[in-house]
């Protein structure tokens, strides 16, 4: 649901911007003079020496009592509009459960923190792994991991995460009954005090 409100909310700025970038460009240069086309009525940029807002536009409904608290109102609506966009970016939604085939055609729920905790003691009983953290996201039919590890000083990434893969991960997804349990593994070195050498 997000990332269509994203590729929609993108689209129709985008598409905004290059509309208004394209009638600033025309007015500047002129272009509706050259070409003989007629603008509507209340459209004021004309030409290079006009402004986009004149001080008409900018005072007609000042007097008015609605213009100041609707122009609030809309600001208002604005910022808590991206507001809630953008902490709905930053939010990561958890998975609470997966659904596991049971083979009856019924079906089990499973909870997603279970898997969680499993899946990080695991990971983190494998060799150079000092700690783990796992999350579940996505759809509860086909969960996805975001693994973070702490990685001992002679560990070797690359063994880790292959040994990460072929024993933690398929151990999940195979008891799960899940087809597969794709991953990201973001790898870090844990830190130590330094060493004394005498």
């Amino acid at each position: 649901m997000l990332r269509v409100t994203n590729r929609i909310l993108l689209a129709l700025t985008g598409t905004a911007l290059l509309l208004a970038g394209l009638a600033v460009l025309a007015a500047a240069a002129g272009l509706p003079d050259r070409w003989g086309m007629t603008l509507p009525s209340g459209y004021t940029w004309r030409g290079p020496d006009s402004v986009l807002l004149g001080s008409e536009g900018r005072t007609r409904w000042h007097g008015t009592g609605w213009w100041w608290p609707l122009v609030l109102g809309l600001l208002g609506l604005l910022v808590l509009l991206a507001l809630w966009w953008l902490l709905a970016q930053a939010r990561r939604r958890r998975l609470a459960e997966i659904l596991v085939d049971s083979g009856d055609g019924v079906g089990a729920l499973l909870r997603g923190h279970a898997m969680e905790e499993v899946v990080a003691a695991e990971a983190e009983s494998l060799p150079g792994v000092e700690r783990a953290t796992v999350t579940l996201t996505g759809r509860r039919t086909e969960p996805e991991a975001r693994i973070g590890l702490v990685l001992l000083p002679q560990a070797e990434p690359a063994q880790v995460v292959r040994r990460l893969e072929a024993e933690s991960l398929r151990h999940a997804h195979r008891s799960a009954g899940l087809e597969s349990l794709p991953a990201e593994v973001r790898l870090r070195a844990s830190k130590h005090p330094p060493e004394r050498i005498s």
